[in-house]
């Protein structure tokens, strides 16, 4: 007779079903704050942005060369050099037939020219300037309203500012922004064996490393974090936290004691003081995750082991989080490879494997495991730069097989 075992019971709730039911269940944070453009990096705007001038404001040029007006170009003919134009000193005068003005990048274009010639394709001469080669009308004019006009969409509600959008932002002379405040997420690990780094450990200890890498993640999504630190496997001491944490903050996570063991009370503590939404996902590593709320305080219970922890936070709490700090995200982008060597999968749930890729010598892509796929071990979560996603009927997966996959390099985590 098969036996089945402990992470493969029937009636899990399945990956997509969870995440929606969770996502609809949570109402976003409607506070905002009018703060300085050299404050928005990582926050996320409150209103639409639109251009409140041109960009460009002014017709200017692309290249170092010379303005000019392109019906007086002719072979081996010589145009008057008659002045320069300079970034933030343009030319006063206008440009008359047979005439030109030395012009430089971002230069403002002069009155009467109406292209630019590299000067790589010109000869000058005793400030007779003779251009060679064909002339086009217009070229290398950067024109007005040519990136965006005055009243265009720029950024929509729900964007989080990043480094590219400061740069379109400050172009547009804009000083500071209308954005959601940051979420405050309480965070507390529990657990009698946890130690923080730096203390010794007793037999049977362990360091905890999940808060440390959960923190950093919400550190880099822009949260504000209330650091609840590492609470006994004592029911009192949680409820408490649990009850000072709905107070204060927007969302609690905790890293441990949501299975089934006689020591793992966050469960039967959340069922006292709160509810649970669901427990139990068809999903690998992360099976034992919970979520519901303790008043309207949002509650996630990550599994303990640190795999299976930072998964389902990537998973599951990163967009439930962006929901609840009204944050617009994209859509998982997923990518096919090819498997260089097979991957161990049993039908039944969701795995989500740590993986390394490659692009492939014929330009495909191609994908090897990164190590031990435990949920106790983080090394390989640590080499991995993507994560595959087999599906949760799928077998053992042969190498050459397509898989699905996800990046995972350069993100917050």
């Amino acid at each position: 007779m098969a036996l089945t075992d402990c992470c493969s019971q029937p009636g899990l709730r399945p990956y997509l079903d969870a995440k929606t039911e969770m996502l609809n269940r949570l109402d976003p944070v409607v506070d905002t704050n009018i703060i300085p453009l050299e404050q928005a990096l990582n926050t996320i705007l409150a209103d639409a942005v639109t251009s409140p001038i041109d960009v460009p404001s002014f017709a200017n040029s692309a290249m170092d060369g010379y303005a000019l007006r392109a019906e007086d170009v002719q072979d081996g003919v010589g145009l008057q050099l008659v002045g320069t134009s300079l970034a933030g000193h343009p030319f006063g005068g206008k440009v008359k037939a047979g005439e030109c003005v030395r012009i430089m990048t971002g230069a403002a274009l002069p009155l009467g020219a109406d292209t630019v010639v590299m000067q790589e394709n010109c000869h000058s001469e005793h400030n007779v300037v003779t251009p060679r080669g064909p002339v086009t009308a217009g070229q290398h004019v950067r024109h007005p309203a040519e990136d965006l006009a005055q009243g265009e969409r720029v950024f929509e509600a729900g964007a989080r500012v990043n480094a590219r959008m400061l740069s379109v932002l400050s172009s547009l002379g804009l000083e500071q922004l209308s954005v959601y405040r940051p979420l405050r997420v309480a965070l507390l690990s529990t657990g009698d064996e946890l130690r923080a780094p730096g203390e010794l450990l007793a037999p049977g200890d362990i360091y905890d490393s999940n808060r440390i890498g959960v923190q950093a993640m919400l550190g880099r999504l822009g949260m504000e974090v209330l650091d609840y630190g590492i609470i006994p496997d004592d029911p009192a001491l949680i409820r408490q936290a649990f009850l000072k944490a709905a107070i204060e903050a927007d969302a609690i996570i905790t890293s441990g004691g949501v299975s089934v063991g006689d020591a793992d009370y966050t469960k039967q503590v959340l069922e006292e003081v709160g509810h649970i939404g669901f427990w139990k996902l068809a999903i690998k590593p992360g099976k034992p995750f919970a979520f519901g709320h303790v008043g309207d305080c949002a509650f996630f219970g990550l599994p303990g082991n640190p795999v299976s922890a930072a998964v389902t936070f990537h998973l599951l709490v990163r967009p439930a989080l962006a929901r609840l700090a009204g944050e617009r995200l994209a859509p998982t982008l997923t990518l096919q490879a090819r498997a260089l060597m097979p991957f161990k999968k049993a039908p039944g749930r969701m795995d989500f494997q740590r993986a390394f890729a490659r692009v492939l010598p014929d330009g495909g892509l191609g994908v090897v495991s990164a190590g031990s796929q435990s949920s106790a071990v983080f090394s390989a979560m640590a080499e991995a730069n993507c994560l595959l996603h087999l599906e949760q009927d799928r077998g053992n997966v042969a190498e050459g097989e397509t898989v699905t996959l996800e990046l995972i390099d350069g993100l917050y985590w």
